[in-house]
This record gives structure tokens, sequence and C-alpha cells, in this order.
């Protein structure tokens, strides 16, 4: 039997792969079945399951430890970076700049939570920093620094990933007490909340059909492409209905006549700029183009030679007589200017004759099957970039050391500029969600066994040797900056409840406090846009803090 107990306690390759994977298994399954009232700390039941192992005798070989650590770390960021990166720039626009600035003052005043904490206590900011990425439940951050850390030392350091551990349970606690905090400061009720967003709701900016009757003098033997000249915005007409009954598709040059019923693609805040052509008005059903000879249908851009070039260069209107009214990119609508870049895995809204949209959906592809195949070539491309750049020494002032990005650090910023401006070049990025979420599981799976395995030799000792401390002072840096924030922005900027645990959410990357959020509500979009609207800034940010903290604490 010696050959089963080498499989745990031995050595070799055989042997590590046992072990890591075994700790792996018993993680998941106790993420999946340890529950309590709805809330479980997931995937993270990994890193205690490897420190078990570790804790009792079961031992990683060091080569092996340390690429499943880098390169789960890789995957799992490089993925995250990808999903992102086509909404980070665009969440600072508007509405989302508030949000995130919001969500960068939490980061910070975390981070500055950590270093009085520091200076007041006593304690090594390294074993700091692995509370603090325990308090906000945020593992890439963990990673970054403690690659930072190997680095610029060449050696690690087991208390970042101890102290990690034994923040991170009631980090995922602090968070939903927080919100539970705030809701009680406020006197927050669920149904006068519900109806006060409902309020907000009917004059939020959404993308519909609005049907217009032109009764404007100024309107009468117009072009459609110049009725911007009077709204000063960006129409698209899909639809044209004369006095007389009549049904056209409209393009740019079709002439307009006061009495004509036009039926347009925008939103609330065009339709109260919509109202110089006429006045609102509903077509009938039997009127509608459905039932005449017109068709409404879902393309799906499937052909990689569209992906990158704008909706205006394809002339799909003029050659086939239809109009592309919608887009829908990662679970948002967009209006379908002609300046808006096309995306492989975008679902577009076509309007038209059914032989006419039958062509076009032949032209965007429209086979669904082929968006399976994964795309490794830019994956693999992406990666070695990302590790390219972050090996780059970059020299600043007041640094002993040359800053690096690292593996973590790299890899998300060339997967954030990929995934936001690939199309631009013709790099195709498109992952189905099912193969990022597989991509970044295994790979966020890999990194937290790897950690525990390393941390599991003295994780007990420490904690018995007054280690348990950490477990408050990740409450504090967990809920003290949450508090701060969100009296500011339900005071100052009036956030509504939903948004604000949306925002508590998104500002610590954790995903079982969306869940919480989203649950206490039927209106439980708020909470998801919030959610995703800060996600990509604070896990930059997240990533960037642990490397800054390394560098000035050394």
């Amino acid at each position: 039997m010696d050959w089963f107990y080498n499989l745990f306690f031995g050595a070799g390759m055989a042997h590590s792969i046992f072990v890591l994977t075994l700790a792996v298994a018993v993680g998941i399954y106790l993420g999946e079945r340890l529950k309590f009232k709805g809330i479980t700390l997931g995937i993270t039941w990994i890193l205690f399951a490897a420190i078990a192992c570790s804790h009792f005798g079961m031992r990683l070989d060091p080569l092996v430890e340390s690429f499943a650590k880098d390169f789960g770390l890789i995957l799992f960021v490089y993925s995250i970076g990808l999903q992102v990166g086509p909404s980070f720039f665009s969440s600072f626009r508007k509405g989302g700049l508030s949000l995130n600035l919001l969500a960068a003052g939490i980061v910070i005043l975390g981070c500055a939570t950590a270093v009085a904490i520091h200076y007041i206590t006593g304690i090594s900011m390294t074993t700091m920093i692995g509370v603090l990425f325990g308090a906000v439940t945020n593992t890439p951050g963990l990673g970054a620094a403690e690659q930072t850390f190997h680095d610029t030392t060449g050696m690690t350091d087991p208390s970042i990933a101890a102290g990690y551990a034994m923040a991170y349970p009631l980090g995922v606690v602090g968070i939903l007490v927080s919100m539970l905090l705030l809701r009680w400061f406020f006197g927050i009720k669920n149904e006068k909340e519900e109806s006060r967003v409902a309020q907000e709701k009917g004059i939020e900016k959404q993308i519909r059909y609005i049907d217009i009757e032109l009764t404007n003098p100024q309107v009468e033997g117009m072009r459609v492409r110049e009725l911007s000249q009077i709204t000063h915005v960006k129409l698209i007409v899909s639809r044209l209905l004369h006095p007389d009954g009549a049904d056209e598709m409209p393009d740019g040059d079709t002439i307009l006549h006061v009495g004509d019923k036009i039926r347009m693609v925008g939103d609330n805040e065009d339709e109260r700029t919509m109202l110089l052509l006429g006045h609102l008005t509903t077509i009938p059903a039997d009127e509608k183009a459905e039932n005449v000879h017109l068709v409404s249908r879902h393309v799906v851009v499937t052909k990689p030679k569209l992906n990158g070039k704008r909706i205006g260069d394809l002339n799909v209107r003029a050659a086939y007589k239809i109009t592309i009214t919608r887009i829908r990119r990662a679970g948002i609508e967009l209006l379908a200017t002609p300046d808006l870049i096309l995306q492989l895995g975008d679902r577009l809204v076509i309007v038209g004759e059914k032989a006419a949209v039958d062509k076009v959906a032949q032209v965007f592809g429209n086979m669904a099957k082929k968006l399976d195949a994964p795309n490794l070539a830019s994956l693999f491309f992406g990666i070695l970039l990302g590790v390219a750049l972050g090996s780059i020494p970059i020299l600043l002032p007041g640094l002993s050391q040359p800053f690096k990005l690292g593996l973590a650090g790299g890899a998300l910023l060339v997967s954030l500029l990929i995934g936001a401006f690939g199309p631009k070049f013709r790099l195709v990025t498109y992952t189905t969600s099912s193969a990022n979420l597989m991509i970044r599981e295994i790979g966020i799976a890999l990194f937290l066994a790897a950690v525990g395995f390393g941390a599991g030799k003295t994780f007990i000792p420490t904690l018995l040797d007054g280690g348990y401390i950490w477990i408050g002072y990740g409450v504090i840096i967990t809920m003290l900056p949450l508090l701060i924030i969100g009296l500011i922005a339900r005071l100052w900027l009036k956030l509504d409840y939903f948004t604000l645990m949306g925002l508590i959410a998104g500002s610590t990357t954790d995903p079982p406090a969306l869940a919480y959020a989203t649950a206490q509500s039927s209106l439980n979009d708020r909470a998801a846009v919030a959610y995703s609207t800060v996600y990509p800034l604070t896990m930059f940010l997240r990533v960037l803090s642990g490397q800054i903290l390394i560098l000035f604490f050394l």
C-alpha cells in the first residue's frame, strides 16, 4: 500500500497533481454544500482545503506550486479583463463617472485604513496587505501583491496568504452587515424604495420605439437624413406610414410630408426632442409593418471579417432596404448608429422585407455555432503581451526598486485594452460566457490551491500566536470605507438603496454580496447595473494598489 500512501504524502509530479486536485475538488464541494442563509464562501473554500492538506503534511513540488500559482493567476485576471474590457472605458460616462469615483474612494479608504492599522499596531505591512485583500474579498489583488513581493525580494512571505485567509470569511459577512447598517440608519423600506425607483424609471433613459405623427411644417418635403437639423440628435427611422395607409421602408433620401407617421428608435431623452417634429402617436396593430410585409429579426454577427467595422461602412441599408435598429452586446442594448463599431457576437435587430432580412443575415453570418469555437490565438497572444508588459521595469521617483506591473497587472491591462480596442484592429476577442467562465474558474482554482499549500505550514501556529486579532482588523478594513462612502452616496448624491448595494458589492468585487442585493427587490437590475459599472475600475485599482503598497513599504 506504499503507492497509496505516496499519493498523499510522497513526492514527485503525480503526488503534486493528486494533492492539488484533491484540494480543488474538496474546496468546490464545500463551497456548494456549506451555506448560511444562502451565503457561501464559494470557491474560496479551495484555499482553506489546501491549507488543511498542507497542515496535515501534504506538500506540493516547489516548481508545481509556483507554476500553478502564477499561471492560474494569469488565466484568472486575463479572463476578467476580456470580460469587462468592452465596458471599461464606457463606464466612466455620465452617471457611471460618479459611481466609479465612489468606488475609487472605497478602494483608497481601504488602503489608508490598512496603512493606519500598520502604523498603530506595528504589524508588518505584508501581513496587513493580506488582511486588506481578504477583507475586501479580492483574490487578484492578493496575487499581484505576492508576485510583486517575490519579484522584488526573491522570497515568499506566507503571512500574506495567512492574513488573507484570516480576514476573508468575516470580509464577506462585513460587506453584508454594512448594507444592513446603512439600511437601518436611513430607515429604508423596500416598498417605499421600489416606489421611488419606479417613478425614476419613468424618466430613465431606455432604448425603445417611438411613434411620431409629423405636424411641424418645416418637415414638409424634407429628407429623412435631414431630420437631425431640427432635432439635433441621431435618428434611426425604421418605418414610414403615409396618411393613405401605404407602408414604406424609408432610407436617408425618403421624402417626408406633414401627416406621415414615422417609427423611430431612440430613448426617453430623445423623445422630448423628437416632439419638435410632431406629436406622439400609436400605430394601430393592423397598420404595423409586421402585419403587412415587413419583419423584425435578431441576427448574430459571426463573420470575423466584420469584427471592428462601422455599421455605416457596410451600406446594408441602401443595398438591401433594411434598417438595423438596435444592437445587444454583453447584456447591454445599444442604438445602432452608423459610427457604432461591430464586434463578433453582437445581436442585431433588423427590420425589413423578409427576403431582404434573410439576405442580410447571410452577410453578417448568423451562425451562432461558429461562436462556440474558442479563439485560443487571441488568448495566448494576449497572455504573451501581458507577461512581456508586466516584466518591463519602470523607474518611479521615490521608489528604491523599479516598478513592474507584474504577471497580474500586465495581463489585466493587456486584456482590458484588447477587450476594449481589439475589434478596431480586427482582432477577434470574442469568447462565449461559458468558455470565459471556465478559464476564469480554472485559473482561480489553481491559484487558491497553490497559495493554500504555501501558507498551510504556518497557518495554525500563526493563528494561535495572536493571528486571530487580524480578523478584527479585517472587519474594520471591510466596513469603515463602505459605511463612509455609503453615507456620502446616500446623503449627497441621493443614490437609491438598490444602486448603493450594487456599488458596495462591485467595489469589493464580491459576487455573494451582489446575489444578496439582487434578492432584495424585483428591481434588481439597479444593483446589477451598478455592480457591472464599477467592477472593471475597481478590479484594476485593487490589483494596482497591492503592488504599490508592497513597493512603498518594503
